[in-house]
């Protein structure tokens, strides 16, 4: 029986998605970067929220909306403090939410860099022969599967598909083309290393 070796991939985007808008500054259409600073503005009872961009190259202003007319006693006060007091997190999550930034624009620049954390789960395994990792994401990313493996692991992506053909690589949950599609949260990929002559400095790439 094989020793099998797990580890989890807590996968982090480093760049935010950037809105491509025409900026009515620098008369053409340029990518807008999140200044990570909400804007508050309270009328009444009522509440609206936006997400401030910037011009990359003139700083012209874009407000990304998050809120609009909501009344004061339905937003969490935790949340609302946070709103106001520009939270890194919070603006995070909103920066990297491509799906509300397409549905508003249409056009969004997206970035594939990532820093990924690596967790050994249970005790080291050196004569480890099957690897199996488990992938974690914080946001979504457009790293391709492949990419992301190759980076990780120090293998040519030729040699990766090489291995799904051969069986010896495979992803679940299962699909077309999986290696070809983005990196996805949920997703395990086991890799059977027993006949191959560097698992041991694939092994050790794997668990960082």
């Amino acid at each position: 029986m094989s020793a099998l070796l797990r580890i989890r991939w807590a996968i982090a985007p480093k760049t935010a998605p950037r809105p491509l808008i025409n900026c009515n500054r620098c008369g053409t259409v340029k990518a807008y970067r999140c200044s990570e600073k909400f804007r508050v503005n309270a009328n009444g009872k009522r509440i609206d929220v936006w997400l401030i961009y910037r011009c990359i190259d003139c700083d012209n202003s874009w407000n990304f909306g998050i809120l609009e007319r909501c009344n004061r006693r339905d937003i969490e006060p935790a949340r609302l403090a946070a709103l106001e007091s520009n939270d890194p997190s919070l603006a995070r999550r909103h920066a990297f939410d491509v799906i509300a930034l397409r549905s508003r624009l249409g056009r969004v620049e997206e970035f594939p860099d990532v820093v990924v954390r690596k967790q050994m789960l249970g005790s080291p395994q050196e004569a480890a022969t099957m690897l199996e990792l488990l992938l974690g994401l914080e946001m979504p990313t457009s790293l391709r599967l492949d990419r992301l493996l190759a980076n990780e692991l120090g293998l040519s992506r030729s040699r990766l598909q090489t291995l799904e053909e051969r069986r010896l690589l495979v992803v679940d949950p299962d699909g077309a083309k999986a290696l070809r599609r983005p990196a996805r949260a949920g997703t395990t990929i086991r890799i059977d290393l027993a006949g191959e002559a560097d698992r041991e400095n694939i092994i050790s790439a794997a668990g960082g």
